[in-house]
């Protein structure tokens, strides 16, 4: 086990500094290239969640009349909940991005930082001490230079010494000085020697701390360094795991609302919402009568009876396939009148309570900030010191004009919806029973028949409606079968003139905006030229210069008896 620890330490590379040096610029690098990593995954998270919240916002319902028909529908309302729970969903990679940068991009910017403050220190300290060690061995070697040249020097002289000591013509004096320049010289060898001496061993101790104890504690604070950098960077890579891990459960939450929010779609509720919604109030024509042409040859033609039977039926059935009210497109656009007239009934009726609804809200909005603001007058009054009594006045009295008008407007609104209701038939009542009326024309003798399909709005052959408030009108001229032929609008001009069959007296006002249609007000008398071929629409005549097609449901019929098919369809 000790060996294994020795061989694991730093200390056995001791004379690999320059390596290491190397490899603890390479970690710091390595840590740096983690941190930058991080750093991008960060900015994607970012921006995805910028990009998920832009597409969120982009498929938001738009604030129109249109959000509120997409709200009544499942489908819709699961898109909803989708585009919210995405939202949420875009929060939850912006939380990601928060904690990377909080948990592991600022720690790693600043542990770096200290991580090469410490790296410089121990490297720094690692040379000194090879400078040091250096600097004594150089010194060492002087030492040694110097020991070696005195010992040569001394050599030289003794030698120098030896031959004038033999030397019989060498003067006393000179055999002395040579024996001084020799002891000299030994005496600075000797010097030498010793200084040498002493250096070798002060560098050996120098030497041997360096190696066994400097060298070694440096490289364990690297070592520690290192492992410390290398430890970090683990506790970052399961920081960043942990921080998607984090998110998980509340994007599971996203994930299941969106799959709560799918499951809640109904397509048989949805289908039923489609009634709801364009339900008409309308009921459809009835059966096409059976068109016996050869008793029609038979009859005998007159004043009160069909002529050109085969050209009028031709005309009258090319008119009818065009006028077949439920494949019709409407052609008024636009948001219409404020009373909402141009709808059918039912949804005349929904669309006045639901007007109703939104005034009722913002009156009872106005009484609470009217009770609030009292409220705060009578503080006022109590405790002068807190506000001007006077200074809500103005602000009462125009919350109060605005309760008034409020309240005018459902007065309006709630006259329109009782008068729709009032139409509206029940539906016990699938019949209207016509009556009799008297004419200035005492020849018609009017007959009661049965008109079912009460429509309270009139629709014209083009599937637009239209209704007006009721209204009385005299009737100005007397009905008289036997009149010229009038002018025609462009429908008719290249029509003969049809005989009347009968009568017929107007039950609801009726516009007749469109073409081939004619208006008609309410208690108005006309003649009918043709009967209702089971479109819902019979064709009349104002005093002999007008004619058209009013709805066979807003007129009350009255054929004459010797007139072929004494009935309507309703």
């Amino acid at each position: 086990m000790v060996e294994e620890k020795m061989g694991s330490c730093w200390s056995n590379i001791k004379d690999q500094f320059d390596n290491l040096e190397k490899h603890t610029q390479w970690g710091i690098e390595y840590l740096d290239k983690y941190t930058k990593f991080v750093k991008e995954r960060s900015e994607i998270e970012i921006n995805y969640a910028k990009q998920i919240r832009n597409l969120s916002k982009k498929y938001q319902p738009k604030k129109n009349s249109r959000e509120e028909e997409e709200s009544k529908y499942s489908f819709c309302r699961a898109f909803l909940v989708t585009l919210n729970e995405l939202n949420d969903y875009a929060g939850q990679h912006e939380v990601i991005a928060e904690n990377l940068t909080s948990q592991i991009i600022s720690e790693l910017s600043r542990y770096l930082q200290d991580l090469k403050t410490e790296r410089k220190t121990h490297f720094h300290d690692g040379r000194k001490a090879q400078q040091h060690i250096e600097s004594s061995w150089k010194q060492l070697e002087a030492c040694k230079r110097r020991f070696e040249r005195d010992c040569k020097e001394a050599d030289r002289a003794q030698q120098y010494f030896e031959r004038m000591d033999a030397d019989i013509n060498v003067t006393k004096a000179d055999v002395e000085k040579a024996r001084q320049q020799a002891q000299m010289r030994h005496q600075m060898a000797a010097d030498s020697k010793s200084e040498y001496s002493a250096h070798l061993q002060k560098f050996n101790q120098e030497q041997n701390e360096h190696y066994f104890t400097i060298i070694p504690n440096i490289f364990q604070k690297l070592q520690d360094m290192e492992e410390k950098r290398i430890e970090r960077l683990g506790v970052c890579m399961k920081t960043y795991a942990d921080v998607d891990r984090q998110v998980l459960p509340i994007v599971g939450k996203c994930l299941d609302g969106m799959t709560k929010g799918a499951e809640s779609i109904e397509p048989k509720a949805d289908s039923k919402q489609v009634v709801e919604s364009y339900k008409s109030g309308f009921e459809p024509p009835g059966d096409v009568e059976f068109e016996d042409y050869g008793q029609a040859m038979k009859r005998t033609v007159s004043n009160t009876s069909l002529t050109n039977v085969k050209e009028t039926k031709e005309k009258a059935g090319g008119k009818s396939k065009g006028k077949l009210w439920p494949f019709i497109k409407n052609k008024n656009k636009g948001s219409g009148p404020e009373d909402f007239s141009h709808l059918p009934p039912e949804q005349r009726r929904k669309k006045l309570q639901g007007k109703l609804d939104e005034l009722n809200k913002d009156i009872q909005k106005e009484m609470d900030q009217r009770d609030a603001l009292t409220k705060m007058k009578d503080v006022y009054v109590k405790n002068p010191q807190m506000g001007d009594p006077t200074s809500v006045d103005p602000r009462l009295a125009e919350i109060a004009g605005s309760i008034e008008r409020l309240q005018s407007e459902v007065q309006k609104f709630e006259g329109w919806l009782a008068e729709v209701e009032e139409r509206m038939p029940s539906k016990s009542d699938t019949h209207r029973k016509s009556g009799l009326y008297e004419t200035q024309n005492s020849t018609i003798t009017p007959t009661t028949v049965n008109n079912n399909c009460a429509q309270d709005r009139e629709s014209s052959p083009d599937g637009s409606y239209t209704e007006e408030q009721n209204s009385e009108t005299q009737v100005k001229a007397a009905v008289n079968p036997t009149s010229g032929t009038p002018e025609f609008d462009d429908e008719f001009d290249d029509e003969e003139t049809l005989p009347t069959i009968g009568t017929c007296k107007a039950l609801y006002p009726f516009e007749g905006h469109n073409e081939g249609t004619i208006a008609v007000a309410e208690g108005e008398l006309l003649y009918v030229i043709e009967e209702d071929k089971g479109d819902g629409w019979t064709r009349v005549r104002r005093n002999e210069d007008q004619e058209g097609y009013v709805p066979t449901s807003y007129v009350e019929v009255f054929l004459e008896t010797n007139a072929k098919g004494a009935m309507t369809y309703i």
